[in-house]
C-alpha cells in the first residue's frame, strides 16, 4: 500500500534522477518510498505531506535527546559564526574529549573521526599497529560498519554459514568486497563458548584483535553469554590479542559505556552516534599505552589517522552538550522505560496471542517473530515469513503514525 499525500511521492521520483536508489542511504529506503522529513523537534518528525509521525528510530539512535535539542541548537548558533572546520586544532575536541574520558576513565586517551565505520575501522588499524598482526576476529553476523573486514559474515545464511569442521565460515558480504578479504578475518560463534575458546586456541597467536559489541542487534540484540566472554578475555590475555569494543550504538546503555556493564576492560573502544551530538562523528578511545599507536609527534606513527572534518567545531560542541544532558539519572531513567516498553509489549503480544517477542537492553529493542530463544546470529535468522512480514510490519506502523527502522 502507498503512503498518503504527495509531496514524499514526488521528492522521492525528483532523487532517482540524480541518486542511485533514489536514496542516500540503503537503510532509509522502502518499498514505495519513505516519507521525506521536513523537519523534527523532540520525539517527532514532520514530512512534507504534513504528517506528524513519532520517531522511535532518532536517525538509527543517534539522537539521544531528539530532534533539535534545545541546548545543541543554542550551542551550535553560538559557534557557527566563528568557523565550521579549520586546519588547526580547536579547544573543543579537548573539551569533547576531557568529557568522554571524566565520565569513562577507560577512554583515557581519544581521537576523534566522522563516522561509527571510521572509528572502527581505525581500531581495528591500531590493533594491528599495536600487535604487527593482520587479521582479526568478529561475532558471526555482528554489524560493525562498511569496512571490508568488518562487513565479512554480515549477509551469511544457512546455505554459506558453516565453515570446514562446522566452525562459522568467513563469508565476504557483497561482489564490491575483494574475495581475499575472508583470509585475514575469523569469524565467531556468540553462543557457543566452547566452539569459541577452541577457535581463538588455534587462531590466537595469528589475531591483532577481536572486535565485540556487546548487543549487537544482528546477534539477535542479546547479551553474549559469559563464556563466549570468558572465552575472549582468555585468548587475549595468552596471546595478546587487542579487544576493540564496539560501542558506537552501545555507550549509551550505561554512563560509562557497555564495557562496563560485562566488567570488560578493552584496549580500543569505539565511539559514535550520540558522541556528537546529531551531527557526523566517531572517536577512538583507549588506555594512553594503547592510543600511542596515533602518536606522530616522534616520527612517522604506528598508524596514521587523520579527515579533513574530524573534530570539527560544530560536532565537538554538539556532542559536549549532549552529553552533559545525558547525566546518569538520564541514562538510569531511559533504561527503565526501555525495561517497561518490553515488559508492556510481550504482555500485549501474550493477550493477543501473537508468537513474537522484544529482545534487547536499555533502550534498544529488536522485534522476532518467534517465541523459540533467541541466542545468537543464527537463531534470529530470519525465516521466509518472517522476511516477508517485518517490510509489512513496518509499513503497517508507519501508516499509523510511527517510525521504526525497518529491521
Amino acid at each position: 500500500a502507498a503512503l498518503p499525500g504527495g509531496g514524499s511521492a514526488r521528492a522521492f521520483e525528483r532523487a532517482k534522477h540524480v541518486v542511485p536508489g533514489g536514496s542516500m542511504r540503503n537503510a532509509t529506503w522502502f518499498a514505495p518510498h519513505p516519507p521525506y522529513a521536513a523537519r523534527g523537534e523532540g520525539c517527532w518528525i514532520e514530512d512534507l505531506d504534513g504528517r506528524r509521525i513519532l520517531d522511535c528510530a532518532n536517525n538509527f539512535f543517534s539522537l539521544i535527546h531528539g530532534h533539535a535539542f534545545p541546548p545543541v541548537v543554542e550551542a551550535l548558533r553560538d559557534v557557527i559564526g566563528r568557523g565550521t572546520a579549520f586546519g588547526l586544532p580547536t579547544e573543543y575536541e579537548t573539551a569533547l574529549a576531557e568529557a568522554i574520558r571524566a565520565r569513562a576513565p577507560r577512554c583515557e586517551q581519544i581521537r576523534f573521526c566522522n563516522s561509527g565505520t571510521e572509528a572502527v575501522m581505525f581500531a581495528v588499524k591500531a590493533a594491528r599497529g599495536f600487535t604487527g598482526r593482520s587479521t582479526i576476529a568478529k561475532i558471526e553476523g555482528a554489524y560493525h560498519g562498511a569496512y571490508d573486514h568488518l562487513e565479512v559474515s554480515l549477509g551469511s545464511g544457512p546455505a554459506n554459514w558453516d565453515g570446514p569442521g562446522g566452525d562459522p565460515a568467513a563469508v565476504v558480504y557483497d561482489r564490491g568486497t575483494p574475495p581475499g578479504v575472508a583470509n585475514d578475518v575469523v569469524v565467531l560463534p556468540y553462543a557457543d563458548p566452547e566452539r569459541c575458546a577452541a577457535i581463538l586456541d588455534r587462531e590466537g597467536p595469528r589475531l591483532a584483535g577481536i572486535v565485540l559489541d556487546t548487543l549487537t542487534s544482528k546477534a539477535g540484540m542479546v547479551p553474549p553469554p559469559q563464556g563466549t566472554l570468558d572465552a575472549i578475555r582468555d585468548a587475549c590475555r595468552r596471546h595478546g590479542i587487542m579487544l576493540i569494543c564496539d560501542e558506537v550504538i552501545g555507550f549509551r546503555l550505561a554512563y560509562a559505556g557497555a564495557h562496563t556493564i560485562f566488567g570488560l576492560e578493552p584496549d580500543f573502544i569505539s565511539l559514535g552516534k550520540i558522541i556528537g551530538g546529531g551531527l557526523p562523528v566517531g572517536a577512538i578511545a583507549g588506555p594512553a599505552d594503547r592510543m600511542a599507536v596515533f602518536d606522530h609527534t616522534r616520527g612517522t606513527p604506528a598508524v596514521a589517522h587523520g579527515g579533513t572534518f574530524s573534530a570539527n567545531p560544530l560536532t565537538m560542541v554538539a556532542g559536549l552538550v549532549t552529553l552533559d544532558a545525558f547525566d546518569r539519572s538520564a541514562v538510569d531513567r531511559l533504561n527503565r522505560l526501555g525495561d517497561t516498553l518490553r515488559t508492556r509489549i510481550h504482555a500485549g503480544f501474550a493477550a493477543a496471542g501473537i508468537a513474537a517477542q522484544m529482545t534487547g537492553y536499555g533502550s534498544l529493542f529488536r522485534l522476532h517473530l518467534t517465541t523459540a530463544p533467541i541466542t545468537d546470529y543464527r537463531s534470529s535468522y530470519p525465516d521466509a515469513l518472517t522476511k516477508a512480514a517485518m517490510p509489512a510490519i513496518h509499513l503497517g506502523m508507519l501508516e499509523r503514525g510511527i517510525l521504526l527502522t525497518p529491521n
